[in-house]
């Protein structure tokens, strides 16, 4: 399985995931083909070799109306719900020298709309600054319609997040993990006073995300790279066993007394092996339906990995159920207890099996009525796509539409 492993030990930037991404095309022609059309907004896209503490990689440098964003532009300036993202590691703080203006999202993804680039990476833009955009709702406690986002700062992440999206079209990667996340440590300066590390926006984009903080004084992920991130990885941890073919090195602007750069590491990994799981089994033949499907919602909220009810026969041909679970080895004793405690059997039956799995992840795509999870799995040579269910109703609700309508949703 073709694996993309993000290191992120000194965070993520928008700009450095995307100079360690084109480290590892063959040809970064297509690359900075699309990323010229930026240059009628002012917008100019530029890599460079660069080296951090010895090691040597790419850095990219987006500068707008010739001016390099992150030379005197505030961390985070807003006016109400307007917002100015920082999306490098160096924070030069100060007057500059350009009139501002501020875009909603719907702005944003009409101009992204109408760059000439492949409509998922038209798509995958767009729903990464909806991201953005939540987050901000969620921090300054305003709805996403009113949020604004400065125009520099609008523009490098633009160009940013364009960019890492186009990569990762033209890698094309089966699967997409990282490391946890560094966040750095202390507060960043930002318009209207001092901020902590990580920066709310950056925080909130982490939730259920492993991040750790660390000697190193400073935000070592923005909320680009934190959105960016949480858009394509399906999973954080260790780096997987994988024959590593390519190694990308993208290197952020500061100075640390450690390599201030993203990694990535392109290679083969192979499906995960079979689990040994244990499936739990009782029949019960005087309870009531009702019953029997508490017993089932217990074993599930319970950590159950699935549970399910069957109609049996029992002896005298007695109508009866079959409660089965299946679960970890490590929750073996405890989801017996749970069956025994929840029904009237006298006994549960248990028996070792080994389930070989796809590899299950959820990301969020934009539609034409708003953001829909879609839940994908991959392995053994096999690649499915399903909206989640509950998305899926609210839009038929919300909208009138069918199920084959909403099904259209993932063919576009």
């Amino acid at each position: 399985m073709k694996t993309l492993y993000l290191e992120c030990a000194m965070g993520a930037a928008g700009d450095m995931l995307a100079a360690a991404l084109l480290e590892l095309l063959d040809d970064p022609a297509p690359y900075f083909n699309a990323m010229s059309q930026l240059r009628r907004h002012g917008v100019a896209v530029s890599a460079a070799p660069a080296a951090r503490c010895g090691i040597t990689g790419t850095a990219l440098t987006v500068t707008v109306h010739g001016a390099e964003e992150g030379a005197g532009h505030d961390h985070e300036a807003h006016d109400g719900c307007t917002h100015d993202h920082e999306m490098h590691h160096d924070h030069d703080h100060g007057a500059h020298g350009h009139d501002h203006h501020h875009a909603g999202l719907d702005g944003i993804c009409h101009l992204i709309s109408h760059l000439a680039l492949p409509p998922q990476v038209s798509r995958d833009a767009c729903a990464v600054f909806t991201l953005l955009a939540q987050a901000e709702s969620h921090v300054h406690g305003c709805p996403v319609e009113q949020i604004h986002f400065h125009e520099v700062g609008t523009m490098d992440a633009v160009a940013d997040i364009v960019g890492v999206c186009l990569l990762v079209h033209l890698l094309a990667p089966e699967r997409i993990a990282a490391s946890a996340v560094h966040v750095g440590s202390g507060t960043v300066r930002c318009a209207h006073g001092v901020l902590p590390v990580p920066a709310p926006a950056a925080a909130y984009l982490l939730r259920d995300v492993p991040i750790y903080g660390g000697a190193v004084q400073g935000e070592l992920c923005t909320p680009t790279g934190a959105a960016l991130l949480r858009y394509f990885v399906r999973s954080f941890g260790p780096m997987p066993l994988m024959r590593t073919e390519k190694i990308g090195c993208g290197m952020g602007k500061k100075e640390f007394p450690q390599a201030n750069c993203v990694r990535a590491f392109w290679g083969e990994t192979e499906c995960e092996a079979a689990q040994t799981l244990y499936e739990l089994r009782c029949n019960v033949d005087d309870m009531t339906g009702e019953a029997v499907g508490f017993a089932l919602e217990t074993l599930l909220a319970q950590g159950a990995l699935d549970a399910w009810v069957t109609p049996v026969t029992m002896k005298k041909s007695r109508p009866a159920f079959l409660l089965s679970c299946l679960c970890r080895e490590s929750d073996r004793a405890r989801m017996a207890e749970l069956m025994l405690r929840h029904t009237t059997t006298l006994g549960v039956r248990e028996s070792a099996c080994r389930r070989y799995a796809l590899a299950r992840s959820e990301r969020t795509v934009d539609t034409a009525y708003g953001p829909v999870r879609v839940k994908e799995s991959s392995g053994y040579g096999v690649t499915r796509r399903k909206l989640s269910y509950d998305d899926r109703a609210d839009l038929m609700r919300r909208h009138g539409l069918t199920w084959e309508e909403t099904e259209q949703l993932l063919k576009k």
